[in-house]
């Protein structure tokens, strides 16, 4: 185009069609990429492409969460906190859905009033699902939250191979009103490789897979998404009431996605897509 342009001389009529042209072009949204517009503000934390050790080996660990295998998850964002009751009020609010029950009393949580940055329980896996949709986001997928749980060398907790403490996790405990849970994110100790915090007790966390005991055998080995359909769904983490071993990276809980308890909640992820000179960008998805 340059070519035939310069043949013609610098005329009127090719000055303005080359001015057109570029006006066109700056004004195109085909060039604009509009960021994602945040309503719920939480840092996310970006987890790399790559592989990472799931799953436990045998004779550690239980049965569903064996064999161990090298798994390959694609980049994804993962929020670094559990959701809050203040953040599923505003939720609520905004959304007209329906407020959980009330762990700390009777009839539903209608007030965050001093347990705001407690994780919300009571929460079924429809209202997770509800909330991260509502957030341009998405439940993350059992490889996802294991990876972010624990790395990429298969430690058995997300702090490492050390067993927990009151430091590093809530855990083994009984109900004690809003004493039970501890505020997000305050246990640093507890963190894992990539900064997450809280997955190791607190709040167990639901997940998007259907749960299969025996998936592990036959799942794929590149960014499995759990079974086509299933009875239950799968829950990760730990709760403040869990044992030791159930709050293991490794370790799989269930449960009816109707399911509501005062030790359930959530957190949510984001895709996360390499353009083709490998920047990354997140990427709303409300699977």
């Amino acid at each position: 185009m340059t070519q035939g342009l310069t043949r013609k001389g610098p005329g009127h009529s090719s000055i303005g069609l080359f001015t057109a042209v570029a006006c066109a072009v700056a004004l195109s949204p085909v060039f604009a990429a509009a960021p994602v517009k945040e309503v719920d503000s939480v840092p996310m934390v970006t987890i790399p492409a790559g592989p990472f050790l799931m799953g436990n080996q045998n004779p550690q660990g239980r049965a569903d969460e064996w064999p161990q295998r090298t798994v390959h998850v694609d980049a994804f964002a993962i929020d670094q906190v559990e959701v809050t009751n203040e953040r599923y009020l505003t939720f609520v609010a905004m959304t007209g859905h329906r407020n959980p029950p009330n762990p700390y009393g009777t009839g539903p949580l209608l007030s965050p009033k001093g347990i705001e940055q407690l994780p919300v329980v009571q929460v079924t896996w429809y209202d997770a699902k509800a909330y991260c949709t509502w957030a341009k986001k998405r439940l993350p997928t059992e490889a996802e939250w294991e990876k972010a749980a624990r790395g990429t060398d298969g430690r058995q907790f997300p702090w490492g191979n050390d067993q927990p403490s009151p430091a590093r996790a809530n855990y083994d405990r009984e109900w004690e009103g809003d004493k039970t849970m501890h505020p997000v994110g305050t246990k640093p100790e507890g963190d894992s490789p990539y900064g997450i915090k809280d997955m190791a007790g607190n709040a167990r966390e639901w997940v998007q897979d259907w749960y299969d005991p025996d998936y592990y055998t036959n799942a794929s080995i590149r960014n499995p998404v759990g079974p086509d359909k299933g009875v239950v769904r799968v829950i990760r983490g730990g709760s403040w009431h869990s044992p030791v071993a159930d709050i293991g990276a490794g370790a799989r809980g269930r449960g009816g996605f109707a399911l509501q308890t005062h030790g359930t909640g959530f957190r949510c992820a984001r895709t996360v897509e390499a353009d083709h000179q490998g920047h990354s960008s997140q990427k709303g998805d409300t699977k």
